[in-house]
């Protein structure tokens, strides 16, 4: 009896962007998947498909490809506001989802596509692509040796020009920096105290007139936890942004600190480039022992993370879970939650901005 190679799953991709031409690569190259159609409103999917090498039938319409491909699973890489309602529309139609955070562009929208998957009995993974990432687990897992309560320091400030900058004045039609970017981190230091989050409050700064009146390109979030753990980030988009300190994951306890140190990543130039934003390079951890002398009794501890995974190694590594949790029926219940919950809190903090006050959890 000879063992049968299982059919490939059959998806969608919807976006053609930096993400969903990423995506579309892992696709193409990993066992167990193959593409049944690419759609784009633009020109995005015909530079994909030769990118790809061709073949590929291209959709204007999503619900016509969802129709005429009936595929088995649908990557979402579109803007936010399109997130619900394209997922729930896959989800009705039978298949799994890929999409990439944040996976609505409310929190009662991100409710109702966990609800409709599991009437749906199917898989939706959410990109949270940091928790792929090797050296970012590490640096998780480093930050909860530190003992309680934690300071966890994080930004990521993107001098955006040119198509970046396209992208971002798109992205704020619908959302604020500190809700599309701040989710990643806000996973990040919830996974780091497993505590939860008391109370939140924000600012932030409208520094141009390229986007909707009702927005804002500069935010910063503060989060109390439970345990009293304390946390914040900034997320700035536009061309008028500083390269100065625009890269800090840094993460104190009583026991000591670990931060991540990109010599390169984090060098004027960087903060627009894609590739850097996940890069690490290395750890550097600190040791807060004091001998009778109150000198430090160990030195500070590199870890060099080499062959560190690329961009586009994350998203296959992405899609290798995606692909694992359709094969083996695998619970997402926490992976769905961890989503609501990070969006929940990113929202709460964008409450704060526009009112000026706390906001409680």
């Amino acid at each position: 009896m000879t063992n049968q190679t299982p059919t490939p799953i059959r998806v969608l991709v919807v976006g053609c962007g930096n993400m969903g031409a990423s995506h579309a690569q892992s696709y193409q190259t990993l066992d167990g998947f193959a593409i049944c159609g690419i759609v784009s409103t633009g020109k995005s999917k015909y530079v994909l498909n030769e990118k790809l090498g061709g073949g590929y039938p291209l959709f204007d319409d999503y619900a016509t490809a969802l129709q005429e491909t009936k595929p088995d699973a649908v990557c979402i890489s579109t803007y936010p506001d399109t997130h619900e309602s394209f997922a729930i529309m896959a989800l009705e139609a039978g298949c799994h989802v890929f999409i990439e955070k944040p996976l609505a562009d409310t929190v009662e929208g991100a409710e109702r596509v966990v609800t409709a998957a599991q009437k749906a009995d199917k898989k939706v993974v959410v990109g949270y692509i940091l928790r792929v990432h090797p050296s970012w687990e590490r640096f998780v897992t480093e930050a909860q040796q530190l003992g309680k309560p934690l300071v966890m320091r994080m930004n990521l400030n993107q001098q955006s020009h040119g198509q970046m900058w396209t992208v971002h004045r798109n992205l704020m039609k619908s959302l604020s920096p500190i809700v599309d970017c701040g989710v990643h981190y806000i996973d990040v230091m919830c996974q780091m105290t497993r505590s939860k989050p008391v109370w939140v409050s924000a600012i932030g700064a409208r520094m141009t007139n390229e986007i909707p009146a009702d927005n804002y390109n500069y935010g910063q979030l503060q989060i109390r936890f439970e345990d009293g753990s304390v946390g914040w980030y900034e997320a700035g988009w536009g061309p008028m942004m500083s390269e100065t300190a625009f890269f800090v994951k840094d993460v104190i306890g009583p026991k000591g600190c670990v931060s991540i140190v990109a010599k390169n990543a984090g060098n004027t130039g960087q903060s627009d480039n894609v590739d850097a934003h996940t890069k690490t390079e290395s750890l550097r951890v600190h040791r807060a022992d004091l001998n009778a002398n109150d000198e430090f009794t160990h030195p500070d501890t590199w870890i060099d993370m080499h062959d560190e995974p690329d961009h586009q190694e994350l998203c296959n590594r992405e899609q290798r879970y995606f692909l694992n949790a359709i094969q083996t029926d695998l619970d997402l219940t926490d992976h769905l939650a961890d989503a609501v919950n990070s969006l929940r809190i990113a929202f709460a903090c964008d409450e704060s901005v526009r009112t000026g006050e706390v906001v409680r959890l």
